[in-house]
Parts: structure tokens; sequence; C-alpha cells
């Protein structure tokens, strides 16, 4: 298996920043999973489409899984609407696309449908703390996000020989720092179903020494006097479904977490040329690195580069207050200027994060005059990644 280029603590040492070559990471057929990660606004649902699209287009058998609630996605490759079943763009070759949006609540129940029996699968989605759970607990996207991707993944490479569907996943994490939260999903879980509480409520349906323990009785009948009855043996029903059903979840979120380590992974930051998205593009980059995951570069979107004329903002202002008699000549003078410091301030961002990450390939992508909505859109968002 060919390695990627390393950054972090497995890089090799470096006094300048190197360009991240695009088309070298779609073409290489070692490398099975792209995750795009970054806060929210600087267009990282779009950079992970267009370069789903770009690896489609160069002949890679690919499927886009966006985690990202925007339905940004859907539009701009012509699909009447995403969810949790892959869905075919048309229009596509000598490759393949296919694009899909993480639906926690069914990603949920397919992994109860999936590891227990009908009946038992039946009565577990109706459990009221399962609804709950599954729709609205905190964590639970990112736990899905592991096992959806898990899933793909396996349907793809480990059951089929690599003869699967895909030989690409891309995926589209949440905005802010909660994209990098699905790296924490194995060791929450564990946290969760190993916790005390829960051994609490598994404790009356262990056998009949522990249900006559002083202690135990006396928990149990302050809980149905809160909750009452029923609701006390839902949570009983549900604790003890989360013990039997989802030890499978939690070893195969622990194996993903190792498959993202994998050389066959490679994790891009998105960033915009702006204080606030650099600071947390740096965040990504060093905790990334701190776990030992295959940082592939950082991709620095809409950002506004110089022009050929070589008037500088300093001498484009001096001129403007010298023809204050001719308004529209001084006003695009004006104009010039602002554009020119503002070259000047983003250059020196990205200076700045470079000295601090010189080992972190970068690809700066200029703004384009409009919003992206379409195929031909994300094919200039890709042509532009790849520095054509």
């Amino acid at each position: 298996m060919t390695s990627h280029p390393r950054v972090g603590p497995l890089a090799a040492h470096g006094d300048h920043t190197q360009a991240l070559e695009v088309d070298r990471l779609l073409d290489d057929l070692d490398t099975h999973i792209i995750v795009c990660c970054g806060s929210g606004g600087v267009g990282k649902t779009t950079t992970s489409a267009a370069l789903a699209l770009r690896a489609a287009e160069r002949g890679r058998k690919v499927v886009v899984l966006t985690i990202d609630p925007a339905r940004r996605l859907a539009q701009s490759m012509g699909i009447a609407q995403l969810d949790n079943t892959p869905r075919p763009v048309p229009g596509i070759g000598p490759g393949r696309l296919d694009a899909m949006m993480l639906d926690m609540k069914r990603t949920f129940d397919e992994v109860v449908e999936s590891q227990a029996s009908p009946e038992k699968a039946q009565q577990i989605l109706n459990n009221q703390f399962y609804i709950a759970l599954s729709s609205s607990f905190a964590g639970t996207q990112e736990y899905m996000a592991m096992e959806k991707l898990g899933q793909i993944y396996r349907d793809a490479f480990a059951h089929n020989g690599g003869n699967g569907d895909y030989d690409l996943i891309v995926v589209d994490t949440p905005p802010s720092r909660s994209a990098l939260d699905f790296l924490d999903a194995p060791e929450r879980l564990s946290s969760f179903l190993d916790g005390r509480f829960l051994r609490l409520m598994l404790a009356p349906t262990k056998g009949p020494v522990r249900l006559m323990s002083a202690g135990i009785n006396l928990v149990t009948n302050a809980l149905k006097k809160v909750l009452g009855g029923q609701m006390l043996t839902d949570l009983q029903t549900f604790v003890t479904a989360l013990d039997t059903v989802f030890g499978g979840f939690r070893q195969r979120a622990q194996e993903t977490y190792k498959l993202l380590q994998a050389d066959e992974t490679a994790f891009l930051v998105i960033a915009a040329p702006e204080p606030d998205a650099l600071r947390e593009a740096a965040y990504f980059v060093e905790r990334l690195s701190g776990d030992r995951m295959p940082l592939q570069g950082l991709v620095v979107n809409r950002a506004t580069l110089p022009d050929d004329a070589s008037l500088t903002a300093a001498a484009a202002g001096a001129a403007a207050e010298r023809l204050a008699d001719a308004p529209l000549t001084a006003g695009l003078l004006r104009l010039h200027a602002d554009r020119a410091l503002l070259v000047e301030r983003q250059d020196q961002l990205r200076e700045r994060f470079a000295v601090a990450h010189p080992q972190v390939p970068t690809a700066v992508v200029p703004a384009l005059p409009g919003d992206v909505h379409d195929l031909d859109g994300l094919r200039e968002i890709g042509r532009l990644l790849a520095q054509e």
C-alpha cells in the first residue's frame, strides 16, 4: 500500500510549505477515504462535492457522505433529495458518483434491525427512551457518522475484497470543532455503556441474588416513585438493549477509528483566509496530528488574489486623494487600494499559518463571482483545487 506524505508527528522535516497535489491524491487507488473538516461557512460542503466529482470524472467509483445538515449538496448535484441511501448523480463518467446525507435516526434504527431479532428490534424501536436517544441525544450524530462510514467501507472493501460499489469515500463533516467529535465517539460510547448508572439499571435483570440486594431495591423503589413503574420498566428494557445490541457498535466504532488512522485515509482541513477560520484550522491540524491521523493538507477557500496591476495600495490611495475633483477615477483607485490591502492581509494570515505549520501542504482556491449551484460550478472548483 502506498503511504501518503505525512504531516505532524509523522512528517519528515522541511523548510518550505508544500503545494497540495489534489489530483495525485484523487488518483491514488490506495486512498479509500477523504475526510474534509473545518469550521462553518468556509466552503467545506462544496469542496467535498467538488473533490468527489473530480475523482469520479477521473475514473474513481465515489460516494460522498455529508453530515452537514445544509441541503446545498443535493441542489448542486441535481438530486431532488439526499437521504441515508446513496443516490446516483447523473451524467458522470468515466467513473461513478453517488451522494448521500446522514440520517441519524435511520442509521440508529439500522443498527438495531441488524443486531436483534425482528421481535426484539420492534420492541426497542418502539421504546420511548430509544426514540429520544436516537433522535436528539447529544453525540448521537457523531456515533452514527462513525457507524455509517464503517458500513460503507465494509460494503465497499472489507466484505468484497475491494470489489464493492465504491473505491473512494468522501466525508463532509459537521461545522466547527464538532467536526472532530466523531473521533471521540468510541471512547464516549464505551464510557456511556460502562457507566455506573447503566450498571445499576441492569442489576435487577442479572439474577435473583442481585435482585435481592437491599441497595438495588432502595434505588429501584426511589426511581419508581419518580418515574413510575412503567417508565422504569421501559428504561430497564432500553438499557438492556444498549448492553446487548450496541456492544457490537462499540467494537465497530473502534475499528472505524483505527481505519481513520490508516494510510488509506486522508484528512483535508478546509478554511477561509480569515483570522477565526485559520485559528480553527490550526486547532484541527494540531488535533489530527496529536491523534496520529493522516493529515494530507489545507485548502484555503475564497481567497482574494492579486491582479496584474503593479499599483500598490499606498500609491492608489495617494492618487485618489490627489484626484478628489475626479470622483469616478478616485473611487476606482480607492477600490483598488482596498483590494490590495485585503490581498496583503490574507497573504499575511496564510504566511503566519505556514510558519506555524510548515509541513502542511496547501491549496488556495480564489473566490468566485457567484455561488456554486450546479455541476459546472463544482467542476470549476475542482480545477482550481488542482491548480489547473
